[in-house]
């Protein structure tokens, strides 16, 4: 569906660089529900996906401002987050064996466990990008990184 039908939008855009800069806030919306539906199954949200992501990378203990510079969507309340997890059992929270003020955070094995069943479910990725062809993957791969360079 063209962006100006799902947007009900009957005037044109004022040029093609706003209605890109629109079309990629729109898209990048509806992928992120659809990212929250898919991880409603898992009982985990996108944010503990990205950190169990990261955590999963890592591997090795690492600390809150660790997460917080490598995630997706830069947030505040990683520590929060990250205290939920815990009580979810999906991570661990250990004192820091470098700096006794800090904490480290590990994955636990229902943390990788819970990461490894989401990433083995090729439904979600494959229904995001379904549309799109290898070469077209790459294509978006390259333009976005060239909007953000």
């Amino acid at each position: 569906m063209r962006l100006e039908e799902a947007l009900k939008q009957t005037k044109p855009f004022e040029s093609n660089y706003q209605r890109a800069l629109v079309n990629l806030i729109f898209t990048s919306n509806c992928v992120s529900a659809q990212m929250k539906l898919f991880l409603k199954d898992y009982d985990i949200t996108t944010k503990q996906y990205n950190i169990l992501r990261i955590l999963n990378g890592a591997h090795k203990p690492v600390s809150i401002a660790f997460i917080r510079d490598r995630l997706l969507d830069k947030v505040s309340d990683v520590s929060r987050i990250v205290d939920r997890m815990t009580n979810q059992g999906l991570v661990i929270k250990r004192p820091s064996e470098v700096d006794k003020r800090l904490v480290d955070i590990i994955l636990s094995p229902t943390g990788k466990e819970r990461l490894h069943t989401v990433m083995s479910s090729v439904d979600m990725i494959d229904g995001i990008m379904k549309n799109l062809s290898t070469q077209e993957v790459e294509t978006l791969n390259r333009l976005l990184d060239k909007i953000r360079a």
